[in-house]
């Protein structure tokens, strides 16, 4: 629960000929990583299978390429296994490349009449700025002997300045349509030898011409006929090769499915690459799994291989632990909690697995800054209304909305209101000190658990000294501890304490010379950094403490907030009243929710993970098959 499971390497001796059903039988396990190293590699110089992943990586493609023009489900139950040798995939290769020159047709086809069906919205987009020209619109198009003319939109208060200046000209303006604050104007007049004087009125009236495609010709009603009898043929072709898709999908879907099992079952023995080596008859597969399945395994390949073979496990060797894939057990309640620890990073081979620590602090947490019991309720409600939407984060959000709900019987609010129980612990404006108090209390414990934890994990990478004198080691908590006990002896008996000013001192002096002996730099250099690195570690905790302080302030917020609420509805009356109540809760609810979740989540990553979570870790990644389960 609380670390990935403890691993062994294997190394599987086997016969070649059962390399296959080896890696069928520890996909359908789940329970072995692959360890792609150069294991043995003089011994066992040759990596098997390199023209079937070659068949494999093709025969998926072209699958792929098929199922944009055949519906296929992407989850396949594989009620029976079988090895699939060479043979069979190089068959399944070959009728796929049959169907796909059969469907890449009907790709071409809807590609060719997508470009169609553009080409004609664009010449109907272009005829309806000439909708109320009803002459034949190839007079207009291409360069006349004697006649100079231009179309094009013109802003629509220029077009009286325009007019006049064309008339000065021997120009003719005619506008035939508005378009916004724009006019659509043919321009005619006498062509000129020289007619830059032409364009540099035109450019000053903001005119932007306008093309007539050489595909409209003759009269605008005429036109707009032909382009929709075109685009009722589009469509007749449309529905044609629709048709004739559904006949070759219905005719193809059956064998395609069976090709789509065949290069499941394929892929474990595709993805074991070089973590399988062999020598001819000879072959070792090498990798990770849980300790607690190397039994199970052993039995299941004793069942399906027909040969003998020798499965060997050792613990793993502390210079390869970063290595070490981890295997953290799946549980339903915590799955939401684990995707969030996992944004964050995967947690080393035994190291302290977050996700249990997260999910208590984080509910308890929420629950803290936003103690409601209405609208706790809300949440919960709100979140199983949407489950089939929030999926697995279903759970997260009732967790939330529960411990919202606890700590708004703690306060005694709802809704806001604080009035109609008695609290069972606290209101928090009641007293904002003590709230504020218990806060720092609970940013205590945490940062004592997070520390304890982050010295845990450097004695299990073996790292003594990190464990000791690191940022967050022993002698870090033990100056955090001993500072906290001055500074509280200070506010009760007016004095820091002799035996804690020893402690403090011995701790701080250990820590600058640790810091001293560590740092590599001239003698000057190395005290600075020495002092500046200490100093930042005491700062560190100072900061990191106060930082929950916005636990209690969140609470305190939350209740005044439900205040002003109930402020502006005093000030109305009747259904004015109660609608103001509903939106401002409606506006706490999903607003200062929102804030409290981000706020809570940056307390679990920067004051909680970043102390022992280095989340550099490799996630187990076992063979599996993917389509569904076997028998």
């Amino acid at each position: 629960m609380f670390k990935p499971l403890a691993m062994k390497h294997v190394v599987l001796q086997i016969l070649t000929e059962d390399l296959q059903q080896a890696s069928l039988t520890l996909a359908r396990l789940g329970l072995f990583n692959p360890d792609h190293r150069p294991f043995e590699r003089e011994r066992f110089p040759k990596i098997p299978g390199e023209r079937y992943r070659e068949l494999h990586a093709q025969a998926h493609t072209r699958l792929e390429k098929i199922r944009r023009q055949i519906g296929l489900a992407t989850e396949v139950r594989l009620n029976e296994l079988h090895v699939v040798g060479e043979r069979e995939l190089e068959e399944t290769n070959d009728w796929l490349g049959q169907v796909w020159e059969r469907c890449s047709g009907f790709e071409e086809s809807a590609r060719r009449m997508a470009a169609e069906e553009r080409s004609l919205e664009q010449l109907q987009q272009t005829l309806a700025d000439f909708d109320q020209l009803n002459i034949d619109l190839d007079l207009l198009q291409g360069e006349k002997r004697f006649l100079d003319i231009h179309l094009g939109v013109v802003p629509r208060q220029n077009i009286r300045q325009l007019r006049e200046a064309l008339s000065l000209a021997g120009y003719l303006l005619f506008t035939h349509a508005e378009s916004g604050d724009n006019s659509h104007t043919v321009i005619v007049g006498a062509r000129q030898e020289d007619n830059r004087e032409i364009h540099s009125v035109l450019d000053t009236a903001g005119f932007r011409a306008l093309t007539i495609p050489s595909q409209l010709r003759e009269e605008p009603d005429r036109v707009r006929t032909e382009l929709q009898a075109q685009q009722r043929a589009l469509d007749e072709q449309r529905r044609s090769e629709s048709a004739s898709m559904s006949l070759c999908s219905a005719e193809l879907r059956e064998r395609l499915e069976q090709s789509q099992r065949i290069l499941l079952m394929a892929e474990p023995f595709v993805h074991l690459r070089s973590a399988a080596r062999s020598t001819g008859a000879l072959t070792i597969v090498s990798g990770w799994i849980p300790s607690r399945e190397i039994r199970r395994t052993e039995q299941a390949l004793k069942a399906a291989l027909a040969n003998p073979f020798l499965l060997s496990a050792r613990d793993p060797r502390p210079e390869e632990r970063h290595l070490v894939p981890s295997y953290l057990p799946k549980c339903r309640f915590s799955q939401p909690f684990a995707t969030l620890v996992k944004q964050y990073g995967i947690p080393r081979y035994g190291e302290v697995d977050p996700t249990a620590i997260f999910t208590l602090t984080f509910i308890a947490m929420f629950g803290m800054m936003f103690g409601d019991i209405g609208h706790g309720l809300t949440i919960m409600l709100g979140a199983w209304l949407a489950r089939s939407r929030l999926k697995s984060f279903t759970l997260f959000a009732l967790a939330a909305g529960a411990s919202s709900t606890l700590f708004g019987a703690l306060y005694g609010s709802i809704f806001g209101y604080e009035e109609l129980f008695h609290a069972l612990w606290i209101p928090p404006l009641s007293d904002p000190l003590y709230m504020l108090s218990m806060a720092l209390a609970w940013g205590v414990g945490f940062l004592i658990i997070i520390t304890l934890i982050s010295i845990h994990n450097r004695l299990v990478e073996g790292d003594l000294h990190r464990a000791l004198f690191d940022t967050n080691g022993l002698v870090s908590i033990i100056l955090y501890l001993s500072v906290l006990g001055g500074v509280y002896g200070i506010y009760t008996q007016g004095a820091y304490g002799v035996a804690t000013a020893v402690i403090s001192i011995g701790a701080l002096l250990t820590l600058l010379g640790f810091k001293l002996i560590e740092t590599q730099a001239s003698p000057g250099e190395r005290m600075l950094v020495a002092f500046i690195e200490t100093f930042e570690t005491l700062t560190g905790y100072t900061s990191n403490t106060l930082s929950f302080l916005r636990v209690a302030a969140f609470s305190l917020n939350h209740v005044a907030l439900a205040i002003a609420v109930f402020t502006l509805a005093d000030m109305l009356e009747g259904t004015g009243h109660w609608l103001m109540i509903i939106a401002g809760n409606l506006f706490i609810l999903i607003l200062e929710g929102a804030i409290v979740t981000i706020q809570a989540l940056r307390l679990e990553y920067y004051e909680g993970f970043s102390r022992f979570f280095s989340g550099d870790g490799l996630e187990f990644k076992p063979l599996k098959l993917s389509g569904g389960g076997g028998g």
